[in-house]
């Protein structure tokens, strides 16, 4: 009988470098919220503004639940962070769906600048964070930061 444990049973117990890319996300979408806001109040008026800040918060929201749902499962089981990470991507997705039909007949809503919103915040804070995502497994998360005394070295 073999002492290594079954693939679906094996875990982490390491650090959370989802919750360390998420804080950062989170961070530069409230660094980008005043440049989205003035954006959407110039082309669609307060009623853009409103819509703009109520598709950053989802997107910021969704960002969070699925950066928690990952670091959680995945000090259980790898078996149910990725069950976790799939059936988590269509529940967020419904939520926000859900989230936008119950707000979509208010009159400080505009679609459009809620749909535009969701879709270019999610994906450009996406492509923003690319460039500070360190793709190693010395460095997992965030890449690490050179002072600029051990840069001169």
């Amino acid at each position: 009988m073999s002492s290594n444990p079954s693939v679906l049973a094996m875990r982490d117990t390491g650090p959370s470098p989802e919750a360390q890319i998420t804080r950062d996300i989170v961070k530069r979408g409230i660094i980008a919220a005043p440049a989205l806001f003035v954006v959407s109040w110039l082309v669609w008026g307060s009623d853009g503004a409103w819509s703009s800040a109520y598709g950053l918060g989802l997107v910021l929201c969704n960002f969070m639940i699925a950066a928690g749902l990952v670091a959680t499962t995945a000090r259980i089981s790898y078996a149910l962070m990725m069950a976790a990470t799939l059936f988590g991507y269509i529940l967020r997705l419904g939520i926000v769906a859900l989230a936008v039909m119950l707000v979509r007949n208010q009159p400080w809503v505009d679609l459009l600048a809620l749909g535009l919103t969701l879709v270019v915040s999610h994906l450009g804070l996406l492509f923003w964070e690319m460039r500070y995502v360190s793709a190693t497994l010395a460095f997992p998360g965030l890449k690490p930061v050179i002072s600029t005394e051990e840069a001169n070295v």
